[in-house]
């Protein structure tokens, strides 16, 4: 997109052709919202107070030094953000395990994208989101579309779905009659946390009618054999008494997917945010699988990511367990290979950390961090079992918030720094195909603000860290991240910025300038040493948390069209507010008729962590037993004060999708 004062024009790009959502046509008024923060802040006897850029890093500097002295290193934490810059995901990972040596890091992605990760990972030596150009999907016949609400959460998407479902080949999964599923020739609406049922049931039918593309899998595979033990066990009509999905219905899409020419699996958050979603993405992949999609031209499997830099972001070490490239960070080889390009010896680099929720639920205790920095993240709204993090913020000796509006956790924070947003920097960002985007400053910034870099540069500099290790310029950091992920499995060593600006389409690995990028992966051979995928074996067990006689109904969150995650930033633009300014609860009317609750009225939900209220909004389309909240609002309307945070054993990905939930009037 381009930028024109406040006002935003699309480009013709070819993931979004020439279209914009309301959020993003909207995205200049924050360029000049009051709202803007432009000076740091310091809490001076319980109040935030302006202070100089000079006074609030020597107060952080000095107080991260003296905590650490004090704890030791783990004393210290930081939590990134899904939507930071290539070049700024890479400089905060190197700023944690340098300049404070510590292995309390992680980010919001754990919440978002995680699930798919670890499968992807499992069954192909490597995670993508799209191992193809999105623009491949508009000449498929078949699409399976599992848990995501694309009409809503990104709108310009839907164009490559169009073609698909003029041909009947459209299929959706959501327990909810979304404006995705309306769009659908065929919606499967599961009960809420047995999606991975539903997915054997299919592959039941596909092996069963004769569906199973046996030289794929003698080619290009191993481990069926431990799979199909599992699934001979969930024919299809038996699914049907767990999922509610009709067994014709499971047929359909068997026979649907496997009569397409090119057929796709996409997966989103509905699959993953559970306490086994990554078993549950894993399912839906040992379908494609199964039909021979993954490394075939014109079909496939990938997963939509969530946020604006949802794959770079996961890449260059700001996760617990990972250093830049995709590497692990408990591996000797890329431990060696990361440390020589930052000069330091890689016996001083920490080890793994702690997972984004299990670093929020430690944070002031005896054995966890002491003082936390957070960027480009706002926990208070955004994480399950928000109350409870809450309080184990306002636990820590020392909280710094960098961020560009005073969101719900800077305003905990005891020092907010004033930071650049998306128009007023430069930067990479990979979107969902792993292609590689630069991102061009279109606007100064106000004056007092400063970008992420520098702040971790003037700190780094405080904390005695020479000033060339933590560079400023968005360049100069790409420069060095080229070579720190040089040979991993997200190899970015051939991507330079002269080439984005020359408009080539660079998509990772591209290991070395004379490369042309790799638009399509496994069309030879799968990332493992054999080259072949991997069946994971999975069996369904359900949600973590079943309903009772105290909490009757189950709750599921997603996105509304109008705001953007925690909504910090969008619940400051007057045209998103107006259409939805408040939290709503999506309820079938006769759910609603027996708790003695109208269309308006509002509501009280409670779980076994909390209560919130919202606005009643009766839905036909909802089942009967489910309710459904938008995550975007603040203080008393969070939906995450209900969530759990029951964790994947593999991902450490929250189950924010599906919890027990009573439902009343809201007392007086």
């Amino acid at each position: 997109m381009t930028v024109s004062g406040t006002k935003i024009a699309p480009r013709d790009f070819p993931t979004n052709g020439g279209g914009l959502c309301q959020k993003g046509w909207t995205s200049g008024a924050l360029l000049t919202s009051p709202a803007r923060l432009t000076t740091p802040l310091i809490r001076v006897d319980g109040e935030l107070v302006p202070a100089s850029w000079d006074d609030a890093l020597d107060l952080i500097a000095r107080r991260l030094t003296d905590i650490q002295a004090r704890y030791g290193k783990d004393g210290v934490a930081l939590f990134g953000g899904g939507g930071l810059t290539n070049e700024k995901s890479y400089l905060l990972g190197k700023f944690a395990r340098v300049a404070l040596g510590t292995s309390q890091i992680d980010y919001n992605g754990r919440f978002c994208m995680s699930s798919a990760a670890a499968a992807g990972n499992k069954a192909f030596g490597l995670d993508r989101g799209l191992p193809f150009p999105l623009t491949d999907l508009a000449g498929a016949d078949a699409v399976l579309l599992v848990g995501s609400n694309p009409a809503e959460t990104m709108p310009p998407f839907m164009q490559h779905l169009r073609p698909v479902a003029d041909l009947g080949g459209l299929v959706v999964v959501d327990p909810r009659r979304t404006p995705t599923a309306e769009q659908a020739n065929l919606h499967l609406a599961p009960a809420p946390g047995t999606d991975l049922a539903l997915a054997l049931g299919i592959l039941h039918a596909v092996v069963a009618d004769g569906y199973f593309d046996w030289s794929y899998v003698d080619e290009r595979t191993r481990g069926f054999d431990a799979v199909w033990r599992i699934v001979a066990r969930w024919w299809p009509e038996r699914v049907e008494r767990i999922t509610g999905v009709a067994a014709t219905d499971q047929r359909r899409v068997a026979e649907r997917l496997a009569k397409a020419r090119n057929a796709y699996i996409l997966t989103a958050r509905g699959a993953e945010q559970h306490a086994s979603g990554s078993d549950t993405v894993n399912a839906w992949i040992n379908l494609a699988l199964a039909l021979g999609l993954p490394g075939r031209t014109g079909s496939g499997y990938g997963c939509l990511t969530g946020q604006g830099n949802g794959q770079g972001g996961r890449e260059h070490g700001q996760k617990a367990d990972q250093l830049p490239g995709y590497r692990k960070i408990d591996d000797p080889a890329a431990r060696e290979h990361v440390a020589n390009v930052w000069g330091v010896p890689a016996s001083s680099l920490p080890g793994p950390g702690r997972s984004a929720y299990e670093l929020l639920d430690a944070l002031g205790t005896s054995a966890g961090p002491k003082a936390l920095m957070v960027f480009g993240s706002n926990v208070v709204v955004s994480a399950p079992r928000s109350g409870h993090v809450a309080e184990r913020l306002s636990a820590l000796d020392f909280l710094v918030v960098a961020d560009l509006v005073m969101s719900e956790t800077a305003a905990l924070a005891d020092v907010v720094l004033p930071v650049t947003q998306w128009a007023e920097e430069s930067g990479t960002m990979t979107n969902l195909e792993g292609r590689i985007l630069l991102r061009r400053r279109a606007v100064q910034p106000p004056s007092g603000v400063r970008s992420d870099l520098d702040v971790l540069n003037r700190l780094a500099v405080r904390l005695g860290q020479p000033a060339h290790r933590f560079p400023v310029e968005p360049e100069t950091v790409f420069t060095e991240l080229r070579e720190a992920s040089r040979g991993g499995l997200a190899d970015y060593s051939g991507i330079t910025y002269d080439r984005l600006r020359a408009g080539e389409a660079l998509y990772w690995p591209v290991p070395g300038e004379e490369h042309d990028g790799t638009p399509r992966v496994f069309l030879d051979r799968f990332a493992h040493p054999d080259g072949r995928a991997r069946f994971v074996p999975v069996d369904h067990r359900g949600p973590a948390e079943a309903p009772d006689e105290e909490f009757p109904l189950q709750l599921t969150t997603g996105r509304v069209l109008q705001h953007y995650q925690s909504g910090a930033q969008t619940r400051l633009i007057t045209e998103l507010t107006d259409a939805v300014p408040e939290a709503y609860v999506e309820v079938h009317p006769d759910t609603a008729a027996r708790y003695d609750l109208g269309d308006g009225d509002w509501a009280q939900l409670k779980s076994r962590r909390g209560a919130m209220t919202a606005r009643v909004r009766c839905v036909s389309s909802m089942r009967a037993d489910l309710v459904f909240l938008p995550f975007h609002f603040a203080g008393a309307q969070r939906a995450n004060l209900l969530t759990n945070p029951a964790l994947d054993p593999s991902s450490r990905m929250p189950e924010f999708k599906v919890c027990a939930v009573s439902l009343g009037k809201v007392s007086a």
